[in-house]
């Protein structure tokens, strides 16, 4: 079963998006802060990682940054998933490594799912 970690503030929408991908097969893992998500990733080593990028005790580009340092979770594919829209935010994600960028507004449930799967 591949694991999906989901560094994600909004206790709500981390609760459906969580369930919608538990419906697909998928074990969830989560974070409410980027400490902890950053831990989780080392801990859980999943397949993929959604982050958020404004979030409470390290903000998304600092846990993308040190994901991407690290030997044991620098090939784990991160969804960068955001309100934040502006294109400086988005290449910014991209040049630390983000494999994909996904305006939370602009993506119904179902795309973030099928996003979650190609990057698999």
């Amino acid at each position: 079963m591949k694991t999906i970690l989901l560094i994600e503030d909004e206790s709500a929408l981390q609760k459906t998006i969580g369930d919608a991908l538990s419906q697909e097969g998928f074990s969830i893992a989560s974070a409410l802060d980027g400490e902890t998500g950053l831990r989780l990733a080392k801990e859980k080593r999943p397949d993929v990682i959604l982050l958020d990028l404004i979030l409470p005790k390290a903000n998304g580009f600092d846990v993308l940054k040190s994901l991407k340092e690290q030997e044991e979770t620098k090939d784990i594919p991160v969804v960068v998933l955001t309100n934040l829209e502006s294109m400086e935010d988005i290449q910014k994600a991209l040049d630390l490594g983000a494999m994909t960028y996904l305006v939370k507004s602009n993506y119904t449930l179902e795309e973030v799912v099928e996003k979650v799967k190609q990057a698999l």
